[in-house]
C-alpha cells in the first residue's frame, strides 16, 4: 500500500501540485475511492429520487425550460489523478446527456459529485446568457450548505426549486409543450 501511495504521489506531483497539494488531493482520493454506489443508494433513497422527480416535473410545468438533476459517487481513478474537477466532469455529463439539445437552448444540469459534496450547475446558453455565473453557484452554494447538514432530499429540491424559479421568468410556459428530457434523477 505504501508504494501505491508513493506512486499516487508521484503523479499527483507530476500534476504541478506541489507538497502541500499532494496532501490535499491525496485526500481526495482516498475520499473518492471509498465512496461507492453504495454512498449514493444511501443518500438517496428510492423516494428521495422519486420526490426529486416529482419536483422537476411540478416545476417544469411552470416554465419552458428543462432541468436534470445527476449524482455520481466519485470519479474514476484516471480523471482523479490528472486532477479533473467536479465542473470539468459536469460539462462532460451535461454533453453526455444531451442537456444542450433542446428546442430553446435553455436546459439545466444541476450535478452532484457526491465524494466532493461539490454541487455544479450547467446551463445551456440560452438561459446562460440571461443569468450572472453568480446566481448559479448562489444555488450550488446553499445546496452545498444543506448537504453539510446532511440534507440531501431538501438540499437537491431547493436547487431544483430556485433553477425553476429563474427558468420561469425567463422563458415562461406557453402552453401545451413537450417534455423534451427525461424527469427521472440520473446515477451514474
Amino acid at each position: 500500500m505504501e508504494g501505491a501511495a508513493a506512486s499516487a504521489g508521484a503523479v499527483l506531483r507530476g500534476a504541478g501540485e506541489g507538497i502541500a497539494g499532494d496532501k490535499m488531493n491525496f485526500k481526495r482520493v482516498m475520499l473518492h475511492l471509498f465512496t461507492g454506489r453504495a454512498a449514493v443508494r444511501r443518500v438517496f433513497s428510492r423516494h428521495t429520487l422519486a420526490e426529486i422527480e416529482r419536483a422537476i416535473k411540478a416545476t417544469e410545468a411552470l416554465h419552458d425550460g428543462q432541468i436534470r438533476f445527476a449524482v455520481e459517487a466519485s470519479l474514476e481513478l484516471m480523471p482523479l489523478l490528472t486532477g479533473q474537477s467536479a465542473r470539468q466532469r459536469a460539462i462532460e455529463v451535461f454533453s453526455n446527456l444531451h442537456v444542450w439539445d433542446t428546442q430553446h437552448n435553455n436546459g439545466v444540469l444541476i450535478y452532484l459529485l457526491l465524494a466532493d459534496r461539490d454541487v455544479e450547475i450547467v446551463a445551456d446558453r440560452g438561459i446562460h446568457v440571461r443569468l450572472e455565473q453568480a446566481v448559479w453557484e448562489g444555488i450550488c452554494q446553499q445546496m452545498e450548505t444543506a448537504f453539510c447538514a446532511g440534507h440531501f432530499e431538501a438540499g437537491v429540491l431547493a436547487g431544483i426549486h430556485a433553477v425553476g424559479e429563474h427558468l420561469a421568468r425567463h422563458f415562461p410556459a406557453r402552453g401545451d409543450k413537450p417534455n423534451e428530457m427525461p424527469d427521472a434523477p440520473v446515477i451514474l
